[in-house]
């Protein structure tokens, strides 16, 4: 009996991301005396302690807050601080407390996921085999038995996260949990006690104000104009270390946006809200100007118009972009192109690889005179569970290594700048069809073609709407079906377009039996005996031809 065809999931249609909805730029304040640093440092060292203060109050009130908690902790701030102050503390809490809420319940739903995995192979037979739908048993006792143990200390856990969750529990540690518990291991980290101590502190500060429309150069808590000057409303019980009027402090450092000068320019000429954020990078002993705005969020161009011109496929990889390039039919042109990065290290360098990388791209996407980027819509989140995979450890770092949210959201920033489009297209059976489909048919002696290279093809294919699925040969000039009918490309909308299409010719094997008849269905165009015979036919080439 004939094993039943596996049914594929449905596709999801290509899409053009949305550009950037926020803008940020940041610039070092340079040459600032003794008293500008002091000055900071205390505003800095108060203002923490207000937004500790107000995140240690809402985390009490839990799920019971509401606009008169808020009116509350607004006007106690207010009292120590200013109103502008205040306002941008709150509105800090309250994005960390939901951003806390979140990850969550995130968690929560990991959780689940490995509880219901343990229980399932637990449930099997030792050395039960697995399928591609369910896993197996485990292989021994022993690893049995450890994970028993796991499986109780995962429903603990689950437990203990969906109480916290119903009484609206949250942990939140200002200065962040890691470099908490560097403090426990200061030799693993590479930091003396002192060092340690200045960092906490420095990530605890608050110096953060956010914009208003309308007021004098879109911010009035921190103010910077035109030509630079930098200067911040002091909190109210650091007023007497004001050298301006109405409790300000200028500072004598001066700000040049190098990187969208001219847009920032134009926000604070109109008087439009811009945020500002003023950190302290303790390594480095810097102090950073941070500016960011909003920006309306709209679509860079329609897909029919990024198709136009054909695009370039890539394919995300552990520590590399497999990329080529297809015209406006599909085709692929030139050769595959790879561009590296290296994803080890510091959280800076993994960025600025990522960051290189795309421009690379982008770069080489603005040579070729495409309009368009197709990438996977990659979401590896459910695929990370030490539970799912089990001893398939090296795989569970390679889809961990890839940084899927911060390359869309670079990316697609980064593109917007450069007027490319991205399009998004479902990653199912991208890389399985490429390799099928495409891999050996353009390897040569001089050309190498990877599984990543003809997975590039797929994602460009599905991006431009054709199936990934390339044509047959056409049959031989006998036009014997030795070797079969040429699979014409199949519309839009057709199901089950990425198959292999059926014969439905005439001259298929079996076209008489299904046409009732016992005679030739085609007549020649010309005599067989007399080469020079006249007809009055017109003969055709057709992929397809229709029979009734």
């Amino acid at each position: 009996m004939a094993e039943p065809k596996k049914q594929l999931r449905a596709i999801d249609a290509p899409f053009v991301a949305l550009g950037p909805s926020g803008v940020a730029v940041r610039d070092r304040l340079k040459g600032l005396t003794a008293q500008d640093e002091t000055v900071l440092r205390g505003v800095g060292e108060h203002l923490g302690v207000l937004a500790s203060r107000d995140l240690k109050r809402w985390c009490a009130e839990g799920l019971e807050h509401c606009t008169d908690t808020w009116a509350a902790r607004k006007r106690a701030l207010t009292a120590e601080s200013s109103s502008r102050w205040a306002g941008s503390i709150t509105k800090a809490t309250h994005d960390q407390w939901a951003l806390s809420r979140r990850c969550q319940l995130a968690h929560i739903q990991n959780l689940e996921a490995g509880v219901r995995t343990l229980t399932h192979r637990l449930s099997q037979p030792i050395g039960e085999k697995g399928s591609k739908r369910a896993p197996g048993g485990y292989r021994s006792k022993g690893e049995w038995f450890h994970k028993s143990r796991r499986l109780h200390i995962l429903e603990h856990r689950l437990d203990v996260a969906r109480a916290d969750r119903e009484n609206g529990v949250v942990h939140i540690v200002r200065g962040g949990r890691r470099l908490l518990n560097n403090r426990h291991n200061l030799e693993a980290a590479q930091l003396t006690e002192d060092e340690w101590r200045q960092r906490w502190e420095a990530e605890r500060w608050f110096m953060a104000a956010d914009g208003e429309s309308g007021k004098r150069f879109g911010n009035e808590t921190i103010r910077v104009t035109p030509g630079g000057e930098v200067s911040v409303k002091l909190p109210a019980p650091l007023t007497h270390l004001a050298n301006a009027k109405h409790g300000r402090y200028v500072l004598t450092s001066r700000i040049a946006f190098a990187h969208r000068g001219q847009e920032w320019r134009d926000r604070i000429d109109g008087n439009r809200a811009v945020a500002y954020r003023i950190h302290y990078d303790v390594p480095r002993g810097r102090w950073y100007l941070t500016a960011s705005w909003q920006r309306r969020v709209v679509q860079t161009m329609p897909l029919e118009t990024a198709r136009d011109k054909g695009l370039i496929g890539v394919d995300t990889n552990a520590d590399h972009f497999a990329a080529y390039r297809l015209d406006a039919h599909g085709n692929p042109t030139g050769e595959p192109r790879r561009f590296s990065y290296d994803l080890s290290g510091s959280a800076d360098h993994r960025d600025a690889q990522i960051r290189h990388a795309i421009t690379q791209v982008l770069h080489w996407a603005k040579r070729v005179g495409v309009a368009a980027i197709a990438i996977e819509d990659l979401d590896f989140q459910t695929e990370k569970t030490r539970e799912k995979h089990g001893r398939k450890k090296r795989f569970r770092q390679l889809i961990s290594g890839i940084p899927t949210g911060r390359l869309k959201a670079r990316l697609v920033s980064m593109a917007a700048e450069t007027g490319l489009a991205i399009v998004a297209v479902d990653p199912a059976y991208t890389s399985m069809w490429g390799d099928q489909h495409w891999r050996k048919p353009l390897a040569t002696s001089r050309r190498k073609m990877s599984r990543h290279d003809a997975a590039g093809i797929a994602i460009g294919r599905r991006a431009l709407g054709h199936p990934i699925r390339r044509r047959t040969a056409p049959p031989h000039d006998d036009q014997s079906d030795r070797r079969g009918h040429r699979t014409v490309q199949a519309d839009h909308g057709a199901q089950g377009r990425e198959g292999t299409r059926r014969p439905v010719t005439e001259r298929a094997h079996d076209a008489r039996a299904r046409t009732g008849t016992r005679q030739r269905t085609r007549a020649t165009s010309a005599s067989k005996t007399v080469r020079d015979a006249r007809s009055a036919r017109t003969w055709v080439q057709d992929s397809l031809l229709l029979t009734d």
